[in-house]
């Protein structure tokens, strides 16, 4: 179940659970599309690897043997900042932005 987290790592913009704004990383690090274009290069600061669209997790459940949906598994509250410096994100994003995700 992916967490959700509800805002952007970097810039602390606000990601709600339904936004098409929202980018994550293999590991769910959350930034926004602007921040994954302009200021990480498409490289995640933590792991090195490329971000892609975050699902919008459905509201309600729609199968009645399962329990699903934003009203069993809730978006997280809990904000999170990324622990990299400006100069480290840029050092980590000149080193492998030219390099394919499937190759880093």
């Amino acid at each position: 179940m992916l967490e959700l987290r509800p805002n952007c790592e970097w810039c602390d913009r606000d990601l709600p659970h339904d936004s098409a704004q929202t980018r994550i990383c293999s590991y769910e690090c959350t930034y926004c599309v602007d921040c994954v274009e302009n200021v990480l290069h498409d490289v995640c600061p933590t792991c090195g690897s490329n971000f892609v669209p975050r699902p919008i997790q459905p509201k309600a459940a729609h199968r009645d043997t399962l329990s699903l949906g934003l009203g069993h598994d809730p978006a997280s509250t809990r904000r999170e900042h990324s622990r990299w410096t400006v100069e480290q994100v840029a050092d980590l994003s000149e080193k492998l932005r030219a390099i394919a995700p499937a190759n880093r």
